[in-house]
C-alpha cells in the first residue's frame, strides 16, 4: 500500500532546467504524435479513412500540441514553486501509484483492443480498424476522465457547492461509472462519424475495459480509496490502511501522504466494535465501544477492512477471460456488450454491498443533503437498503444489458425461423 511511489522535487535552478525541458519534449512529442496519426475524411463508401493531405497533418499536429502544451502547463504550474513559474505551487511531482496502475491498465487495454480488431475484421481491413481504434483511445481517454470528473462532483454536489474552488483541486475523486458512461458516449459519436457497427466495437471493447479495469482497482487499494467495510479483528483478508505517519514511498521513506482510508477514519466520529467490526452512532460508558477517529489516531492506520478493491480487481480479470472465451460463440453483434453491462453490474452490485467508504455517494447521503433528516435517520449508513449511487446505476445497467441481449435474441430466432438463417458474428479470439 504505497499512496506514493516517490516524489520529485525542483528546488534548483538545475532541477528546474530538466522540467522545462520534458515538458517541451512532451509538447513536441504530442505534436509529432498528432503529425504521425493524422488521416484524411472518412470515404463515405467505404467508412475508411482516406490518405491524409499536409493541411490534415497540420491540424492535428496543432490539436495535439495545443492540448500537449495545456498538460505542460498545468503540470509545471503545480510542480515548480513561484519563483520558477509565474503562481507556480511548488509541490514537485508525486509519483502516485494510482496513477501508474491506471496508465498500465489503459496501455495494456488499447494494446488488446488493437489486436481484437485486427482479428475482428482481419487482412488489410483488420490493419484499418486497429489504427481507428488506436485513433478512438486518445478519446476515449479524454471523456473518460471527463466523464468520471463529473459524476464525482455530482455524487458530491454539497461539498463542490460549499467549495467551487473544489472543482479544479487535483485532490479531487473520480468514479468509474462516470467514466464508463463518458467512454461509451465517445464510442458512440465515433462510430457514427466513421461509419462503424457500434455494437460490434462494443463487443470488442468490453473485455479491455475489464482489463483495464483489473489494474485501475489494484491502484485503488494502494491509494487506499474505495476501501471496505470495517471486519473483525482477525479476518483473514482484512487490510489496514496506513496514515501519514506509516506510509512509505518506493525506498522505504516516509512519504508524508496518508491513505485516503485512513485520512477519512481519522475524522469518523462513529463507534466501533474493534473485536466485531460493528458500527455504532451511539455508545454508552463500559459498553466496550471505541470511536472509530480515535483509534485511527492511537495505531496510526485503519480498523482492518474487506479489501473490495481486490475483490473487484480479481472479479474484472475472471470477467475478461470469460467474456474473450465467448467472443469465440457470438451468434450476433452486442451479445458481449449485452453480457459485461449484465455481468459488471452483478459484480458491481456484489462488491458495493462490503464497501465502507461513506463518501460515496448514498441514498442517506442524498437525504441528507436535502435536509430531510427524519427520513436520512430511517436508513442507517450500515442498512443494505442504503443503496449506493453505483448500485443504482448497476440496477439500470442490468435492465438495459437484458433489454439489448433479449431484443437481439428475439431479432436472431425470428430471422432462424423465416429462413433467412441465423445472423452470426464472426469468430474471434
Amino acid at each position: 500500500m504505497l499512496p506514493v511511489l516517490v516524489q520529485f522535487n525542483f528546488n534548483t535552478p538545475g532541477s528546474q532546467m530538466v522540467l522545462y525541458l520534458i515538458a517541451l519534449g512532451l509538447v513536441i512529442y504530442a505534436a509529432w504524435a498528432g503529425w504521425r496519426g493524422a488521416h484524411g475524411p472518412v470515404d463515405p463508401k467505404t467508412g475508411e479513412f482516406t490518405a491524409p493531405t499536409q493541411q490534415n497533418r497540420i491540424a492535428r499536429a496543432a490539436i495535439f500540441g495545443v492540448i500537449g502544451a495545456a498538460l505542460a502547463k498545468f503540470g509545471l504550474y503545480y510542480a515548480l514553486p513561484a519563483s520558477a513559474f509565474l503562481g507556480g505551487k511548488g509541490e514537485g511531482v508525486p509519483i502516485h501509484t494510482y496513477g501508474v496502475m491506471i496508465a498500465t491498465g489503459f496501455i495494456l487495454a488499447v494494446v488488446l483492443a488493437g489486436a481484437l480488431a485486427k482479428q475482428e475484421w482481419r487482412g488489410e481491413e483488420g490493419l484499418r480498424k486497429r489504427d481507428q481504434v488506436m485513433d478512438l483511445a486518445f478519446w476515449v481517454l479524454l471523456s473518460g476522465l471527463a466523464g468520471s470528473r463529473i459524476l464525482f462532483v455530482i455524487v458530491n454536489w454539497k461539498q463542490y457547492a460549499e467549495n467551487p474552488g473544489d472543482l479544479f483541486s487535483l485532490g479531487g475523486g473520480l468514479v468509474f461509472y462516470g467514466g464508463l458512461i463518458g467512454a461509451t458516449i465517445a464510442g458512440y459519436v465515433y462510430t457514427r462519424v466513421y461509419k462503424i457497427e457500434f455494437f460490434r466495437l462494443a463487443d470488442l471493447a468490453m473485455p479491455t475495459v475489464s482489463l483495464g479495469q483489473c489494474f485501475g482497482r489494484l491502484g485503488c487499494f494502494s491509494a487506499g480509496c474505495c476501501w471496505g467495510d470495517v471486519t473483525k479483528e482477525g479476518f483473514l483478508f482484512g487490510a489496514k490502511f496506513p496514515g501519514a505517519g506509516l506510509a512509505k514511498n518506493l525506498f522505504g521513506q516516509l512519504s508524508g501522504v496518508s491513505s485516503l482510508a485512513a485520512d477519512s477514519m481519522s475524522k469518523d466520529t462513529r463507534w466501533v466494535n474493534p473485536a466485531t467490526g460493528q458500527i455504532f452512532h451511539s455508545h454508552t460508558p463500559g459498553d466496550g465501544l471505541v470511536q472509530i477517529s480515535q483509534w485511527v489516531h492511537e495505531h496510526g492506520h485503519t480498523l482492518p477492512v474487506h479489501p473490495t478493491q481486490i475483490y473487484e480487481s480479481i472479479g474484472q480479470f475472471s470477467l475478461m477471460l470469460i467474456l474473450l472465451f465467448m467472443r469465440r460463440y457470438r451468434r450476433f453483434h452486442g451479445q458481449i456488450f449485452a453480457l459485461w453491462l449484465m455481468c459488471y453490474a452483478v459484480l458491481r452490485t456484489t462488491v458495493e454491498l462490503f464497501r465502507g467508504d461513506v463518501e460515496r455517494g448514498t441514498l442517506h447521503g442524498l437525504l441528507e443533503s436535502l435536509h430531510l433528516d427524519a427520513l436520512a435517520s430511517a436508513v442507517p449508513l450500515e442498512a443494505w437498503y442504503n443503496i449506493s449511487t453505483s448500485q443504482f446505476i448497476s440496477i439500470c445497467m442490468f435492465t438495459l444489458g437484458a433489454t439489448i441481449l433479449y431484443r437481439k435474441v428475439r431479432a436472431v430466432t425470428a430471422s432462424s425461423s423465416t429462413g433467412g438463417g441465423v445472423t452470426t458474428a464472426p469468430a474471434a479470439a
